[in-house]
């Protein structure tokens, strides 16, 4: 039974994304457990994204098994017949055997996520190189489908896949508060994660939308260390993704008297701002 849970900037978008990895349309289809609740944080910045456990319903493999329940019937209802009625039993044996011959039925059933699942052996790749040559099909093949002009360029940083959109009329895939970016990001990664071997370092930025936000970030992050520089003691952020964090713990990093670490476990991890105070070397 396929399991999957997928995070993005609001629950809508999150579910969309969790049926998009699976291969549904129907969210009837699909049993849907809610693991964190979406927050804004402060002024975008620090916010919780939603998290959402989708578990496939096992209504197909009902229907299947009540297959055996009408060859039930059909014997329960032969004893009951005249022996007339019983000589068209070769007749029923006849239909029992697509009946029985549901086996193929159900190898079709089982073949599509099988089939989902077979591309990646043949094409199983690990190299960033091929990934960004996925994420760059999938982007270009997604503007064609809307219609829109635009650029996809893709960029390796070790084995840290960025893939920048560029174009005016990109702008709108950008979304409120980046939740596009955030969604096309969640089902880039799937992509990559069927089309090659494991997952990918992603990142997406669309109309320069990711350089504004960490120059926000960094002047966000310019006025927290004012403050923990003038009244000492600690600061704890809201939990933030890795990507922001670094920003934080970069800007941290060009002043005197602070300094930047993060606890907890994601999706939960934030950073702590903390006064350091010189040593005393007078005398």
């Amino acid at each position: 039974m396929e399991l999957v849970e997928v995070r993005a900037r609001t629950l809508e978008l999150a579910e969309q994304a969790a049926l998009e990895e699976m291969g549904l349309k129907d969210r009837d289809l699909v049993e849907w457990e809610v693991l964190q609740e979406p927050t804004r944080g402060f002024l975008g910045v620090g916010r919780q994204d939603a998290i959402v456990r989708a578990k496939r319903r096992p209504a197909k493999r009902r229907r299947s098994r009540g297959g055996r329940g009408a060859k039930g019937s059909v014997a329960r209802s032969a004893k009951g017949k005249t022996g007339r009625e019983q000589g068209s039993r070769p007749k029923r044996q006849k239909e029992a055997r697509p009946a029985a011959g549901r086996g193929s039925e159900g190898r079709s059933v089982k073949r599509a996520p099988a089939g989902r699942g077979q591309p990646p052996r043949k094409n199983a790749s690990s190299s960033p190189v091929e990934q960004a040559e996925v994420a760059k099909s999938f982007m270009v093949g997604l503007l064609g489908a809307v219609d829109m002009e635009g650029e996809v360029e893709t960029r390796l940083d070790d084995d840290l896949v960025t893939v920048e959109i560029k174009g005016e009329e990109t702008e709108v895939l950008v979304g409120p508060r980046g939740s596009g970016i955030e969604a096309l990001h969640t089902i880039a990664k799937s992509v990559i994660k069927r089309k090659t071997e494991g997952g990918a370092r992603l990142r997406v930025d669309i109309a320069g939308y990711g350089t504004r936000r960490r120059e926000a970030l960094a002047i966000y992050a310019t006025g927290l260390i004012e403050q923990v520089a003038s009244e000492g003691g600690e600061l704890m952020l809201e939990p933030m993704n890795a990507a922001d964090r670094k920003v934080i713990h970069d800007t941290v990093a060009k002043h005197d008297n602070v300094n930047s670490f993060s606890e907890g476990e994601a999706p939960q991890r934030y950073v702590v701002i903390e006064y350091v105070a010189e040593d005393p070397d007078e005398e």
